[in-house]
């Protein structure tokens, strides 16, 4: 007895010292609505409102707000169509009337509240009558199940009538109603859509608008509740129809939810657990469970020409619907944190399209008639650091086995295509001669240290810029390290060796060519080497990440990178020097914004030779200067502006997201 009561007493202690909620899920209870998922979709183009996924479906739900209200979720915003378009301001939307044909609840007027979860999305709606409960959940990559829960409040029965009538903003689809599914295809894809009003035998009318559906009516006794449950499902003919509809008729929607519930609870635990010491207050922890969320958002599973499952950079942003390969090594890194086989595929999804000669396109897309994949550049070499970050979490010596040679290949290619002089020192190029591409190849299109850039011709489709940069021979001085590494790993004694030979060299070449000790930066200089383009930028943050540069120029790089008077401005380390003329922080895309991969690489820097007061300092602003980021309901973007803190480009940016998530978690 006493054993038992002291159990008892400990189970209680925990319950109110972990703050849990009643159904004990308290990270995600805290974290709810860190994204806005609001909005009235009023077109098939309108962007204006964010929308919630899970599971790397290509299709996502919010809310409508309450000038539009209904019983039913915002959407689907379906990736399965063009870049993006939004189905139906809400396209299973539930009516609920009396035996005269009556509305028997105003969902205006009635609406309690709309919570948004890492889990799931949830709407109430109360009046004298009823109390009636939406809730909204990933089955899987194909189907979100919807769940309504209707109780009678009132002491007499009430005999209500479900229906179901909704309009289409696109015209290029065709539905039909197939053995009381309704079917929906496109002309425009290839997916196919399948409405099903589960455990009902429905009335099913196709419409010039769209559909109208009448299900059994529902006799409520006094505090009864009843449900309805509707699945929707799109699915790409990849994947088995009848496998997915076999899964979505024994699943019990109330086991699916707790176990979502439980999966993300515990994925957060996971993450909050690794922290750094100096981010335990709880609202790192809520802002975790956003930057997880916004990931979420953008993952996908393979479809089409996409094999294996990945990132989007942004899903709301129109021309980002599909892999970019630095953006992938980046979301890859970030993500092996809590989901190692979505990374490894990250990884994946690029590597399927190298080129015998080890080239990597800069994009791949679902659908080549929507975008062609662009095979005119390249991105900067930081896969080797992914894999690397990807093994040391899982520990997979086959997934070194898989990549190294492709790595090696890799590698090897830009000391081939993009190396000038043969000096061993390369440059960013392209594959088509135009300098566009060779500037979309360093990441940092219009830098201001490309202004007066020319192209040079190596071999056939193979040219580079009239210029060696610091950062592109940073991370080639990294990915020899980290191919060292693996080396050892697969134990390669001399290749390990090699590696670490030709790092060595290299180190010494980036140490002298590129460093000015008058201003303490690095820069990049001419192709003979002996001219230094001088615009201080944030390609200079990249020998400090990489370990190239000595203490001594550490630490005069650091003076620089605490100075408000350059970098260290509002939001820190900008991506030019604030004191420079050229400084544009206002949508001035890579001449003075913040962009995080560029900020992360700064800050690990530091931490890495020893500074960290500073490096938390920086992260510090990072964070809580930069709009919204601390906030709940506010978006993570793409970049920043420098100076006033403000959001700027596309909304729910994946590796901004990464890169926050980094610094907040140990780097074990």
């Amino acid at each position: 007895m006493y054993k038992k009561k002291f159990f008892l007493i400990l189970v209680f202690f925990f319950i109110i010292s972990s703050g849990w909620s009643q159904k004990g899920f308290s990270i995600l209870e805290s974290a709810k609505n860190s994204i806005n998922f609001k909005g009235n979709p009023a077109n098939a183009t309108d962007r204006k409102s964010l929308a919630f996924s899970d599971k790397g479906a290509w299709f996502a739900f919010g809310f409508l707000d309450v000038s539009n209200v209904q019983a039913g979720f915002s959407g689907p915003f379906l990736m399965t169509e063009q870049n993006g378009v939004w189905l139906s301001s809400s396209f299973v939307s539930l009516q609920l009337k009396d035996e005269k044909g009556q509305d028997i609840i105003d969902w205006k007027s009635s609406l309690v509240a709309q919570n948004s979860y890492n889990s799931h999305l949830e709407q109430q709606f109360k009046n004298e009558k009823l109390e009636v409960k939406q809730q909204l959940v990933f089955l899987s990559g194909h189907t979100a199940l919807q769940r309504t829960s209707i109780t009678n409040k009132s002491a007499k029965p009430i005999t209500l009538f479900p229906s179901y009538n909704a309009s289409l903003f696109l015209d290029d689809l065709q539905l039909s109603n197939e053995k009381n599914t309704l079917k929906i295809v496109s002309t425009k894809s290839i997916a196919v859509g399948y409405i099903q009003f589960l455990k009902s035998n429905p009335e099913i009318e196709i419409t010039k608008q769209g559909y109208k559906a009448q299900t059994e009516k529902l006799v409520l006794k006094p505090n009864e509740t009843k449900e309805i449950v509707v699945s929707q499902s799109f699915i790409f003919p990849q994947y088995s129809w009848k496998i997915e509809n076999e899964t979505i008729q024994k699943t019990v929607f109330t086991t699916l939810l707790n176990n979502t519930q439980k999966e993300k609870e515990k994925q957060l635990a996971q993450l909050i657990a690794k922290k750094k010491n100096i981010y335990k207050d709880h609202s790192y922890s809520d802002l975790i469970a956003k930057l997880v969320l916004t990931l979420q958002n953008n993952t996908r599973i393979p479809a089409e020409g996409l094999k294996h499952g990945g990132l989007f950079p942004s899903y709301n942003y129109e021309w980002f619907h599909g892999f970019w390969a630095w953006d992938s090594w980046k979301h890859a890194v970030a993500v092996a944190n809590y989901d190692a086989e979505l990374a490894k595929n990250q990884m994946r999804a690029l590597f399927d399209y190298q080129d015998p000669n080890g080239f990597i396109p800069d994009c791949i897309y679902r659908n080549n008639l929507l975008e062609e994949n662009n095979y005119r550049n390249t991105k900067a070499p930081l896969a080797a650091w992914a894999i690397w970050k990807i093994y040391e979490k899982t520990k997979d010596v086959n997934f070194i086995k898989e990549f190294y040679p492709k790595l090696t290949l890799y590698h090897d290619w830009w000391y081939k295509e993009r190396d000038y002089d043969q000096d061993g020192l390369c440059e960013f190029g392209s594959t088509d001669g135009t300098v566009i591409a060779a500037k979309w190849e360093s990441g940092m299109d219009n830098a201001v240290r490309f202004d007066d850039s020319k192209i040079l011709k190596n071999g056939e489709k193979a040219y580079s810029l009239d210029q060696e940069s610091v950062d592109l021979n940073s991370f080639l001085f990294a990915e020899k390290n980290y191919l060292s590494k693996m080396a050892t790993v697969l134990k390669l004694t001399e290749e390990a060796k090699k590696w670490k030979d030709e790092s060595d060299a290299l180190k010494l070449k980036i140490q002298k060519q590129f460093w000015d000790p008058e201003t303490g930066w690095f820069y990049d200089t001419t192709i003979d080497g002996k001219t230094l383009i001088k615009a201080m930028g944030c390609e200079g943050y990249c020998p400090i990440w990489a370990e190239v540069a000595t203490a001594e120029q550490a630490k005069s790089a650091k003076n620089n990178m605490v100075d408000p008077a350059s970098l260290n401005t509002f939001v820190p380390l900008p991506t030019l020097a604030a004191n420079h003329p050229k400084f544009k922080p206002d949508n001035g895309y890579w001449r003075g914004p913040i962009w995080l991969d560029q900020s992360y690489f700064g800050i690990n820097g530091l931490e890495k030779y020893g500074y960290t007061k500073e490096a938390n300092e920086l992260a510090y602003k990072l964070m809580h200067n930069a709009e919204g980021v601390m906030d709940k309901g506010t978006s993570i973007r793409e970049n920043y502006q420098p100076v006033n803190g403000k959001g700027l480009e596309a909304y729910n940016f994946s590796w901004s997201a990464s890169h926050y998530l980094m610094l907040l978690l140990e780097d074990k």
